[in-house]
C-alpha cells in the first residue's frame, strides 16, 4: 500500500504543486505585487499551503523507505528484534497516512480556516450542563493535542454546575475542516453524580462549527440590521471579570444570528471580536443557501434530544462511544474524552468523500 503510494506520487503531486509555488513566486517578483494586501495575503496563504502538503510528502516518503529498508532486512534475517522494530515503523506509516489521507480530503474552501465551535446543553438542567462542559474539555485538549490555540471567546456558566453554551475559537490549519465533522448533537449515558438515587440517565448537547472568514472574505453587513446590546461581563463560577458593560452581544435581525463576546477587557474589542463571528456564521449561512444545503444543515439543528444525536458516549453499563454515522466506535472512551478524536474524524471524512464519488 505505502509503496504504492510513493511510486504513484504520494498523496499529493508534489511536480504540479512545485509549479504552481513557482508561478505565484514570479507574481510576487511584480513590484506593484504588495499593492493589493488582500490578494498578497491570499497568494502568500496559498504557497505556505502547498509547501506544507510537499513536506508531508516527503515526510511519508521516508517512514515508506524506513519500511522498505526493515523489510529487505527481515528477508535476510527473521528474527524477533527486527521484526518488532518493523511493527513500531509500520504502525508509525499507518498512523501517518492515515492523517495525510484525511488531509487530503480537506479541499472545500474554508476546511484550510480557522474554526468557531460552539456547545449548548439539552433539556436536562445541571446534568445536561455539565455534559456540555465535558464536551468543552474534550475539544480543548483536541486542540492541545493538535497544537492548535484554543481561546474561549463567550461562556455562561450553569448555576450549579456546568455551562449554559460557550463559544470558542480554535486557531491551526485546517481546524474547520476536521471540526466540521463533530456539527451535531452529542449523547451521553453514565451514572449521574447529580442523582441522588444513584440511576443511570441520558443527557445531550448540541456542538456546532463555523469557518472563522478570512479577511479575504468579503460579507457585506448593513449596520441597520445589527441590534448591538452591552452587559456586565462574568467568568466561569459567575465571578466579575470587571465593574463595567464591556460584554457586547449583535444580533443580526435579518437572519436572528446572536454572537456575544466577553472575554476581552475592552468593550471595543469584544465588539471587534463579535463581529468576526457574525461574519463567519453569516458567511456560511449564506454559503449554505447558495448552494441549497441549507434544508440539510438545518435537519442536524433540531431538537437536542432522542433520535437526532451523532454520536454516543456510554459509561454505564458498559464504555462505548459509537459514532452513528460512520458506525466507528471504540471502548478507550477516557482517551476519546481526553481529545483522541481523530479516527472519527477520519471515517467521516473518508464517508462523505465516498458519497461524493457515488
Amino acid at each position: 500500500m505505502y509503496i504504492g503510494l510513493r511510486r504513484s506520487g504520494g498523496y499529493f503531486d508534489t511536480d504540479e504543486l512545485r509549479g504552481k509555488i513557482q508561478q505565484y513566486e514570479k507574481v510576487m517578483k511584480d513590484p506593484d505585487f504588495w499593492n493589493d494586501q488582500r490578494e498578497a495575503a491570499k497568494i502568500t496563504k496559498t504557497i505556505k499551503k502547498y509547501n506544507d502538503q510537499i513536506d508531508k510528502d516527503h515526510h511519508l516518503s521516508t517512514i515508506i523507505d524506513d519500511l522498505e529498508t526493515y523489510i529487505l532486512l527481515l528477508e535476510e534475517d527473521l528474527n524477533e528484534s527486527l521484526l518488532n522494530e518493523a511493527g513500531r515503523v509500520f504502525k508509525k506509516a499507518e498512523k501517518y497516512v492515515n492523517k495525510t489521507e484525511a488531509l487530503f480530503l480537506l479541499n472545500g474552501k474554508t476546511d484550510s480556516n480557522n474554526a468557531i465551535l460552539t456547545i449548548h446543553p439539552g433539556a436536562g438542567g445541571t446534568e445536561s450542563q455539565d455534559w456540555a462542559e465535558m464536551l468543552l474539555r474534550m475539544y480543548t485538549r483536541w486542540a492541545e493535542n493538535a497544537n492548535y490555540k484554543s481561546e474561549i471567546v463567550d461562556y455562561q456558566a450553569g448555576d450549579e454546575a456546568g455551562i449554559k453554551s460557550v463559544t470558542m475559537e480554535i486557531l491551526g490549519d485546517y481546524a474547520f475542516g476536521y471540526l466540521k465533522t463533530e456539527s451535531g448533537i452529542h449523547r451521553l449515558v453514565r451514572i449521574s453524580p447529580f442523582n441522588a438515587q444513584g440511576k443511570r440517565q441520558t443527557s445531550f448537547a448540541s456542538v456546532f462549527v463555523y469557518p472563522l472568514v478570512d479577511d479575504d472574505i468579503e460579507i457585506d453587513i448593513d449596520q441597520n440590521d445589527l441590534r448591538i446590546d452591552t452587559y456586565r461581563a462574568s467568568g466561569k463560577g459567575g465571578q466579575g471579570v470587571n465593574t463595567t458593560d464591556s460584554a457586547v452581544r449583535i444580533t443580526h435581525i435579518p437572519t436572528n444570528i446572536i454572537v456575544q463576546c466577553q472575554n476581552e477587557r475592552s468593550q471595543l474589542r469584544n465588539r471587534e471580536v463579535a463581529m468576526l463571528i457574525l461574519k463567519s456564521k453569516l458567511y456560511q449561512h449564506y454559503e449554505e443557501e447558495r448552494e441549497k444545503e441549507r434544508q440539510k444543515h438545518e435537519n442536524t439543528k433540531t431538537d437536542i434530544g432522542w433520535g437526532n444525536q451523532i454520536r454516543s458516549y456510554v459509561f454505564h453499563p458498559y464504555q462505548m462511544v459509537k459514532d452513528h454515522r460512520t458506525d466507528h466506535e471504540t471502548g478507550n472512551i477516557s482517551a476519546v474524552m481526553d481529545g483522541d478524536l481523530d479516527d472519527f474524524m477520519d471515517a467521516f471524512l473518508k464517508k462523505i468523500a465516498a458519497q461524493k464519488r457515488s
